[in-house]
């Protein structure tokens, strides 16, 4: 998947409600979560949409596991990034899901309620210390005990922003806004100052900037979704405001990622999240925005910056239950995910490792500048966006969130609508 920035999506629910016999590849003779025996045999690992950038990594990984454990062979696919959650979806339902597959924790959610996802709390609860307790925990899923993935690597980013705009705005191009009251005060100047000319954001929010806002998200049984709260009802009435002054992007409603990275790079919008990766584009497409590009922390009013995770699910079916652990073990422990943080701009979620001086000394380039502001933020993150919301969830999010920018609902009225069209999704997920 794209390392950058968040693309996921969660599986169709309605095609993982099977039963137990189902479970991929292992048939018959899987579903064993006892991890103790010889590491042997031939098992599947899938990635997500990595093969292109990552082939000769992934090569040497599995060519050192097959020499640690002799008799063992690990067969690796890689799914495209488009229509990955419907290929494991498809792969679920036909019983044909590799040995380990990557997934996030909205994937990983409904392959656990159908049995499909080995537990980890069973199966490798000794390795359990080795990883960060949040990172851990990000792949549990509420209602089940249990835990479903290896929690692999982690990502944040952080805000750029146009400091030649913020100065003609009136604004202090050194002192960016760190809260949403901040946030919005800075983009209805900016957007005044400018003649509706020049939008600080070009996005929507999204359930995480609701979670960052310091709303609740979900009951802590998991049965309920509660982003329609006061908070809630009082970020949408903000972003409203931002809209009808176009301080928010008029066409934030259709934005995509590609979308918002271009009008930033053209000065149409003032502000726009990325990584480090992104700082080498402005290097190379636009030298006038490089020069004045500020580097921030997300926007958050909690404290708290939104984390991406990760993670290896063993399929419990699987007929090769120890060298399945062993292997995604393995691919997450911290030598190896120390040495895949090098290779790209994402972060190990294994114990200590941010405080590798990797992730704590500066060099005075902007990429390590991002690198050890991100490090330091992941210490303290959430991943805000709950298991148990799926994509079907975030799009009927999305189109109250476009009603009630477009004045067609209140936004008490756009979130209350939201949350039922959430519950409802949810009680169809079983």
């Amino acid at each position: 998947m794209p390392i950058s920035r968040r693309a996921l999506a969660a599986i169709a629910v309605t095609a993982l409600v099977l039963p137990l016999s189902a479970c991929g590849s292992g048939g018959d003779g899987g579903g064993s979560t006892d991890a103790s025996g010889k590491v042997e045999g031939d098992i599947t690992f899938q990635t997500w949409n990595l093969r292109a950038n990552f082939k000769d990594y992934f090569e040497g990984l599995i060519a050192d596991f097959e020499k640690k454990y002799p008799g063992t062979h690990v067969k690796w696919v890689d799914q495209p990034a488009e229509g990955y959650p419907d290929k494991i979806s498809a792969d679920a339902a036909g019983g044909t899901l590799p040995d380990v597959v990557n997934v996030s924790p909205d994937l990983v959610a409904p392959l656990a309620k159908a049995g499909l996802a080995m537990d980890l709390d069973k199966a490798a609860a000794k390795y359990e210390k080795e990883y960060l307790p949040g990172a851990w925990a990000s792949h549990q899923v509420p209602g089940l005990s249990g835990t479903y993935a290896f929690p692999w690597y982690l990502n944040t980013g952080p805000l750029f922003y146009n400091k030649a705009l913020f100065t003609k705005a009136g604004l202090d191009p050194n002192k960016p806004p760190k809260t949403y009251d901040e946030l919005f005060t800075d983009a209805l100047q900016m957007a005044d100052k400018s003649g509706g000319k020049v939008a600080t954001l070009a996005n929507v929010p999204t359930i995480e900037d609701f979670g960052r806002y310091g709303a609740s998200l979900m009951n802590k049984e998991g049965t309920a979704f509660t982003f329609n709260d006061a908070k809630g009802v009082e970020l949408l009435t903000k972003y409203k405001q931002l809209y009808d002054a176009k301080a928010l992007d008029p066409q934030a409603l259709t934005a995509t990622p590609e979308s918002t990275g271009k009008k930033f790079l053209t000065g149409a919008v003032a502000m726009n999240p990325g990584s480090a990766l992104d700082l080498e584009n402005f290097k190379k497409q636009a030298p006038s925005l490089y020069k004045n590009i500020g580097i921030t922390d997300q926007i958050t009013s909690t404290g708290h910056v939104n984390m991406y995770v990760m993670g290896l699910m063993v399929n419990a079916g699987t007929k090769h239950t120890p060298a399945a652990v062993a292997f995604a073990h393995f691919v997450t422990d911290a030598e190896n995910q120390m040495s895949f943080a090098k290779k790209v701009a994402i972060f190990p979620s294994t114990a200590g490792s941010l405080d590798d001086p990797y992730f704590t000394k500066e060099d005075g380039t902007d990429v390590t500048r991002v690198r050890v502001a991100a490090a330091k933020s992941l210490k303290t993150a959430v991943n805000y966006t709950p298991v148990l919301f799926s994509d079907q969830m975030k799009t009927a999010l999305r189109n109250e969130v476009a009603k009630a920018l477009q004045g067609k609902e209140s936004p008490k009225a756009a979130l209350d609508n939201a949350v039922k069209a959430c519950d409802q999704l949810l009680k169809q997920q079983g």
